[in-house]
C-alpha cells in the first residue's frame, strides 16, 4: 500500500513538472536580455535577469490599455454570466412552469454547435443593433450559456425542496429564499462559474477580433497577436506579453481555488 502511495506521488509530480515546464520555461525567458534565448543552446535560466522587457512592453506600446480593456470587459462579462446564469439555472431546477423541462433539453441541444457555427449569425444581430466595435458587441456572447445554466441547474438540485417550502411558508418571497438561502448553498459552484467565465473572456480572441475594428479597444490577446507579427524575432519580448496575459488568471485562481475545488468535488459526487 506504501509503494502504491509513492509511486502515485512520484506519478503525480512527474505530471505536474511536465505541465508547469512550459510556464516556468516563459518566465524565464521574458527576464532575460534581448537575444539571449535565440543563442544555441539556449540557456534555462538568464544570465542577468532583468525586467527591460516589461518595461518596454508598457512604455513602447498600448499595453497598458489593452490590459485594461480586457480586464473591464472580463470583470463585466463574470458579472453578467454570473447573474443570468444563476437566476436561470435555479429556475429550472426549482422553479415550476409550463414546457420547463421541454426547454431545458432544448437548450442542451446547442452544447453540440460549434461557437464558431454562431458567430456570422450573431455578427449580423450586433450589426442590426449597432453595436459592432463596440465593448456591447464583445459582452453579448458572454451574458449567459447553456454550460453555465447546466452547470447551475445540477448544483442547485441538491438543495432540499423542504427548505424552500419551510422558508415559503414562513412568508418569505422567492427573492427573498433566492438571496438568504440559494446564494449561499451555491457558493462553491459560482466561484467555478466565475473562474470559467473570467478565463473564457479573457482569453477569448476570435470574437473580439470579429467585432472590433477600432486598435484602441483592442483585447490583450489580440493586442499580443498584432505584436508579435511585428516583433516576430523579439522572443523576449513576446514572453514578457504571455506572463503579463497569465498573470490576472493565475492570481484569480489562487483567490478562489478553494471555492472551485471544492464546486468541482460537489459536483463529482452528486452528478
Amino acid at each position: 500500500m506504501k509503494r502504491g502511495r509513492v509511486l502515485t506521488n512520484a506519478a503525480l509530480w512527474a505530471i505536474a513538472l511536465f505541465a508547469l515546464a512550459p510556464l516556468a520555461w516563459m518566465v524565464s525567458v521574458s527576464l532575460m536580455a534581448p537575444g539571449e534565448a535565440s543563442s544555441f543552446p539556449p540557456p534555462l535560466l538568464p544570465a542577468h535577469p532583468t525586467f527591460a522587457n516589461f518595461i518596454g512592453l508598457f512604455a513602447d506600446t498600448d499595453m497598458a490599455r489593452y490590459l485594461a480593456n480586457s480586464l473591464v470587459l472580463a470583470v463585466l462579462a463574470t458579472a453578467m454570466s454570473l447573474t443570468f446564469n444563476v437566476t436561470a439555472g435555479y429556475a429550472f431546477a426549482k422553479l415550476r412552469f409550463a414546457g420547463r423541462d421541454r426547454i431545458f433539453r432544448l437548450l442542451l441541444t446547442a452544447l453540440v454547435i460549434p461557437a464558431q457555427v454562431a458567430m456570422i449569425p450573431l455578427f449580423l444581430i450586433c450589426k442590426m443593433l449597432g453595436v459592432v466595435d463596440s465593448f456591447a458587441g464583445v459582452l453579448i456572447p458572454s451574458i449567459t450559456s447553456v454550460f453555465g445554466i447546466f452547470l447551475v441547474r445540477q448544483y442547485a438540485l441538491s438543495i432540499p425542496d423542504e427548505m424552500l417550502e419551510a422558508a415559503r411558508i414562513d412568508g418569505a418571497s422567492e427573492a427573498r429564499i433566492f438571496r438568504s438561502i440559494v446564494l449561499p448553498t451555491l457558493k462553491p459552484i459560482l466561484a467555478t462559474l466565475a473562474t470559467f467565465s473570467f478565463l473564457g473572456s479573457w482569453s477569448d480572441f476570435l470574437w473580439p477580433l470579429i467585432i472590433l475594428n477600432d486598435s484602441s479597444k483592442q483585447t490583450l490577446p489580440v493586442a499580443l497577436a498584432n505584436l508579435s507579427r511585428e516583433h516576430v524575432q523579439d522572443v523576449e519580448l513576446m514572453m514578457a506579453g504571455s506572463v503579463v496575459t497569465l498573470l490576472p488568471v493565475l492570481l484569480l485562481f489562487l483567490l478562489l481555488q478553494r471555492y472551485y475545488i471544492a464546486g468541482l468535488m460537489a459536483g463529482s459526487v452528486k452528478g
